[in-house]
């Protein structure tokens, strides 16, 4: 769907080994040295959800689909990128086609791993990462003012534009995100940030990378993230990566016993690929048949015809009306049959708002 989420941050905060186990194979190499991934690594993860578990137990498919949802690993930057500082130039241009930017930061000390700025400080490395995504911006927002500026001499259009411009660059230059500029609903604005797609301005998941001990009890570099983040309206998750990257090899219910026998609930990665997926805006409907029960990704808010286009653009074309059971009433009826019979089976037309975790059939000429 052209949405992703990008894994950023300085050299040896995780990233590399948080991709190996989000894509569960070691595809994305982790050494323990600065620009160790120099092409960004792109993997297609599944979204974790019980519900496809529920649904399988009453229809008995041959195979089982999640919804998928993209990941970059993008090298890591340091000081000065925005100026091209250990390629900095090359991430930073793919971190702009991402929506979404997983943000690692190390919340841990260990002195076999080195740190590019010689010790932890988890709100130094936010701004030192954070800072070069504005100073990129700036230099992208300079150039379109400048073009802006030749323009608005004789268009009435380029005008309001070249304000608004104007306006951001100075916030930007300020060392002010994109996301906090006050004049965000301004059309010009839409218009820039389409066309530039600041990097400041992409929603952000904090990633705080723990040791063992850490994943129990909040040590002080987490606090001190958490703290950062509710200033900032931001996601933390809490995760220790190597151990994480260890439990690829376990089996389902290995790695479930191993997370009980830590004192957790749930795998940390597990919670980045469910956040990530709703701060794309994306949601599942489901279909459930002998052959397979899938999770179909769409946007929230999309109408049946064009939810129904995921699975074949003829389905849009042609699209009559939509069979929806809600999932809940799928599981108490125990299926399509239950479902009809106790009059849970709804006929939506072109109009129907879709609903994460609806289960449908498409009815549609050919």
């Amino acid at each position: 769907m052209g949405l992703g989420v990008g894994i950023v941050g300085l050299p040896n905060v995780g990233k590399s080994t948080t991709f190996n186990a989000l894509t569960k194979a070691q595809n994305a190499e982790a050494a323990n040295y600065p620009f160790c991934t120099i092409e960004p690594n792109k993997a297609i993860v599944p979204v974790p959800d019980k519900r496809l578990g529920a649904l399988a137990k009453i229809v008995n498919p041959e195979r089982i689909q999640h919804s998928t949802i993209d990941f970059v690993d993008i090298a890591g930057l340091v000081r000065g990128a925005s100026k091209g500082e250990g390629l900095g130039n090359q991430f930073l241009s793919n971190i702009r086609e991402v929506e979404v930017v997983l943000h690692m930061v190390r919340c841990f000390e260990d002195e076999n791993i080195t740190h590019v700025e010689g010790g932890i400080d988890p709100i130094r490395d936010i701004e030192i990462i954070e800072t070069e995504l504005m100073l990129a911006d700036v230099q992208q927002l300079s150039k379109k003012i400048d073009r802006l500026t030749r323009m608005a001499k004789s268009d009435k259009d380029a005008r309001g534009a070249l304000e608004v411009a104007q306006a951001l660059f100075h916030h930007l230059d300020d060392l002010q995100p994109a996301s906090t500029f006050a004049d965000r609903e301004n059309p010009y604005f839409e218009a820039l940030n389409k066309e530039l797609r600041f990097l400041s301005n992409k929603t952000v998941i904090y990633g705080a990378n723990v040791d063992e001990d850490g994943l129990l009890e909040d040590n002080m570099y987490v606090q001190a993230l958490q703290n950062h983040a509710a200033r900032v309206g931001a996601d933390v998750i809490k995760l220790c990566a190597k151990i994480e990257e260890e439990m690829v090899a376990l089996e389902e219910e290995e790695a479930a016993e191993f997370l009980q026998e830590l004192g957790i609930e749930e795998s940390g990665l597990e919670k980045i690929i469910r956040t990530a997926f709703e701060k794309l805006g994306l949601i599942s409907y489901f279909t459930a048949g002998a052959k397979e029960v899938r999770a179909w990704t769409i946007e929230r808010g999309w109408k049946a015809p064009k939810a129904a286009s995921v699975i074949h653009n003829d389905f849009e074309k042609g699209f009559i009306k939509a069979e929806v059971i809600g999932y809940e009433d799928f599981l108490t009826c125990k299926g399509e049959s239950g479902a009809k019979e106790a009059g849970k089976m709804r006929l939506e037309g072109k109009e129907y708002l879709v609903k994460d975790g609806d289960v449908m059939h498409f009815r549609f000429n050919v």
